[in-house]
């Protein structure tokens, strides 16, 4: 899609029957892709000269954190076995997809008078969707934590601090950094580097009441939106801050919007990479788990640069 065609956030919806706010029937109907839409064949081959050195960034943590799992989620038990002639299997039991990193598939939520995406129906939407053709294109780093320490307002880890959409804009440009259509942003707020700090006693009190940094305000969505990215991925739990002040971002997000949201990720290796080039750009794959109706998924996502 020509990006000129592409309706504002003041220009949404493109009908008058549909919700307002939301990019519903912005590429038909009955859509399951939402903004990955903007995910074509053409971008993802531009994409390509983002991969200047061909260093190679696995963008997942390890499935073991946090830990314990934030959000009441119960931790898993690994198994491997050793039942055919020490030939291993792996068995993950009581894993759930979301108490690590994790793509928010539309499925994880409705909207309260609205429903799924697209006034689609919650068992017709599914990460085998997104699976189907994987995620393919240019990722911008935003690193919000190294750019808030250089001008002297530090993110405030282990506490409710709000990133706003100015804050998002003007690191783009502290960082000379142009979010191009259909880009996958990260957002860097630094907390897996002050997670990985916590001993073990803090991390369960972390766990009890979570309360982060992220994006926070009423006009984040227009902003995400007329940035015209195909999804933000952050390596904080939820992209938004916890405990999220009014409004709560997701479901303006996932079901109105179509924006996928991925948490959790580890950016920390990228960023430094980045910081040392002087260039935010990558290569971008992601391979969701092709699970028919799934809600959730592991990005199994890799930065090229």
């Amino acid at each position: 899609m020509d990006p000129a065609a592409l309706p504002t956030y003041d220009e949404l919806p493109v009908r008058a029957e549909l919700p307002a706010g939301s990019s519903w029937g912005v590429w038909g109907d009955h859509d399951v892709f939402g903004t990955l839409n903007l995910l074509t064949p053409e971008r993802a081959l531009a994409a390509a000269r983002s991969i200047r050195t061909g260093r190679s960034f696995g963008l997942n943590l390890e499935l073991t954190l946090p830990d314990p799992p934030l959000f009441g989620r119960t931790p898993f038990r690994h198994e491997v076995t050793n039942e055919r002639n020490a030939v291993h299997d792996d068995v993950y039991h009581g894993w759930n997809t979301q108490a690590s990193s994790q793509w928010d598939g539309f499925r994880h939520l409705a909207h309260r008078d609205h429903g799924h995406y697209g006034g689609v129906a919650d068992s017709e939407h599914g990460v085998h969707h997104w699976a189907a053709r994987g995620i393919v294109g240019r990722a911008v780093l935003v690193d919000v934590d190294r750019w808030r320490a250089e001008v002297g307002r530090p993110l405030r880890h282990g506490e409710a601090d709000p990133i706003t959409a100015d804050d998002l804009r003007a690191c783009l440009a502290a960082q000379r950094t142009v979010a191009e259509t259909g880009d996958v942003l990260l957002l860097r707020t630094g907390y897996v580097t002050w997670y990985r700090t916590l001993d073990r006693d803090a991390r369960e009190q972390h766990a009890a009441a979570p309360a982060t940094p992220g994006l926070s305000g009423a006009d984040v969505p227009a902003a995400l939106w007329d940035l015209h990215i195909s999804a933000i991925a952050a390596d904080n739990p939820a992209v938004e801050m916890l405990p999220p002040s009014p409004p709560f971002l997701h479901p303006f997000l996932l079901p109105l919007l179509g924006l996928p949201l991925g948490e959790l990720w580890d950016l920390d290796a990228l960023a430094r990479d980045c910081t040392a080039a002087g260039t935010y750009d990558a290569f971008f794959t992601s391979a969701p788990l092709n699970m028919p109706g799934g809600v959730a998924t592991p990005p199994n996502a890799i930065a090229i640069r």
